[in-house]
């Protein structure tokens, strides 16, 4: 079907114009100033990134998700991936705090701090489990298990019977002894008089992703501390023997021939992969870099290799 001259003219001009309202925009939009502390870089947090940090609970329970644990699911579970730190009771083993006891000591010479005589709000209790517990594996544990472990927790205490069932609706209710004896913070807010003499020119301000070397020169032993860096021994000590030394949560203990041996036949290689990126055996589990991610490969297998060396 053929159109008129005047249609066609007509559609020409409204196209002509919707490619010029684009332009303008695309213009617009393309030199549209940065707005004030824009460096360049970063972008806004989306709301999946935010949920994954926002799990903050407060003392009157805002912040608890869903569920619920008993205490003696919480007995279960505390046998299996707790007393090996707190011990059987709550009273803590090889110098990992304890959980219960203390009551009336904290006047003394040398207070005992657990959950039942110090701490302020079953909510820091949950919260804490949730956010950094077990110590292999934190935030490992489901809410329904976090429920049941700070439901076993209480009761070791003497706050809750053994048939208690904590939730989000009553944790809220289970108040600690020693809550009344923290108080808010009675010191005002103040605020500086603002100094607007002697600042620096914003435009000699750099922003640089590394720091400037030092100019003062290193000592002849510094020099060779530096090139040589840490031992295994002192990887280890500093950061091994904590599972290694005892055999926590079944690591092999520096000194148990058959153990190494036994780990050994698979081969160096091996032993170097599970060390650096973490393994679930049978007995126990090795958490990559034993949880210290800022150590290097080769910091992991100097220790590796030093275990082994004490371990023949």
């Amino acid at each position: 079907m053929s159109r008129s001259p005047k249609v066609k003219a007509m559609r020409s001009l409204v196209f002509t114009g919707v490619l010029g309202c684009f332009a303008v925009v695309g213009n617009a939009t393309a030199e549209a100033p940065k707005s004030a502390g824009y460096y360049g870089y970063g972008m806004p947090a989306t709301a999946e990134q935010i949920a994954g940090w926002d799990i903050d609970v407060r003392p009157d329970g805002l912040g608890l998700p869903e569920g619920s644990g008993t205490v003696e699911d919480g007995e279960w579970l505390y046998e299996e991936k707790c007393a090996s730190c707190h011990g059987t009771f709550g009273e803590g083993v090889k110098g990992y705090p304890s959980l219960a006891g203390g009551e009336g000591t904290l006047t003394g010479g040398r207070p005992h701090k657990t959950v039942g005589s110090y701490w302020n709000y079953t909510s820091t209790l949950w919260d804490y489990i949730h956010r950094a517990m077990p110590y292999t594996a934190p935030r490992s544990l489901s809410a329904d298990e976090t429920y049941a472990l700070s439901a076993y927790v209480l009761f070791l205490n003497d706050l809750v019977e053994y048939e208690f069932e904590l939730n989000q609706n009553n944790l809220a209710d289970v108040r600690l002894p020693n809550e009344p004896n923290f108080i808010p913070d009675q010191r005002p807010d103040v605020a500086n008089e603002r100094c607007m003499s002697d600042c620096r020119d914003p435009a000699a301000i750099e922003i640089v992703s590394e720091a400037p070397p030092l100019e003062a020169e290193a000592s002849e032993e510094e020099v060779v501390e530096v090139a040589l860096g840490p031992s295994g021994k002192d990887i280890y000590t500093k950061y091994c023997q904590l599972c290694h030394a005892d055999g926590l949560a079944g690591a092999p203990k520096v000194g148990d021939v058959p153990e190494w041996a036994a780990r050994s036949e698979a081969g160096l290689a091996t032993l170097y992969k599970h060390a650096i990126e973490g393994f679930q055996g049978e007995v126990g589990m090795m958490p990559a870099k034993g949880g210290f991610s800022q150590l290097s490969d080769e910091e992991v297998q100097a220790s590796v290799d030093y275990m082994l060396e004490e371990s023949q």
